[in-house]
């Protein structure tokens, strides 16, 4: 059985709600996507589930990563972020023709997105057909100039958030008394 939840604003308090729209009084904290969250019989949203096969990816536990993001895919298809994860993972176990199917998925999804493309031209390098690698490796190039809306010769808007912190400049005293100088003629 599967409750909708509803899309929640980043940073607030979030509410769930049931099928018959009812508070429950249980929050929890959801990443603000584009997609409905779901929970399922396990009783985790599926960002939850990503999260959970994101955490076996990171310490090299492969096929357990591509059974969750099967079974995330499986309640919702147009699940990128783990159509382009499921991809990896398959490409981390060597499954070469396997990450290039599930990459060709991710691209069905978003055609234009730059990381599909830098996926599939490092799993067709991998697969010897350097021909669509280089392809695709182009289509990426393309894809990052497509999002990079500065005009030439302006920088690139930075967000705040992501600027790496600046130590306090530091204040220089000057010297009580500045050294002789026998250059200068005295007079």
């Amino acid at each position: 059985m599967f409750r909708f939840v509803l899309p929640v604003a980043p940073r607030s308090h979030h509410t769930l709600f049931t099928e018959h729209g009812t508070r429950n009084p249980h929050h929890i904290h959801l990443r603000e996507t584009k997609q409905q969250h779901y929970i399922g019989a396990n009783g985790m949203t599926l960002q939850e589930q990503y999260d959970d096969a994101m955490f076996d990816f990171s310490t090299a536990e492969y096929d357990r990563a591509i059974e969750k993001l099967k079974k995330i895919l499986a309640e919702d298809a147009n699940y990128f972020d783990a159509q382009l994860s499921l991809g990896m993972a398959y490409y981390r176990k060597g499954d070469y023709a396997a990450a290039i199917v599930e990459g060709r998925k991710a691209e069905q999804l978003k055609p234009g997105e730059q990381l599909v493309h830098t996926n599939l031209s490092l799993f067709y390098m991998k697969a010897g057909d350097k021909g669509l690698a280089e392809h695709h490796g182009m289509q990426a190039r393309i894809s990052s100039w497509r999002s990079d809306k500065t005009k030439p010769g302006e920088a690139p808007k930075s967000d705040p958030d992501l600027e790496m912190a600046k130590p306090p400049p530091q204040t220089i005293k000057p010297p009580e008394k500045f050294p002789d100088m026998p250059w200068k003629k005295k007079s």
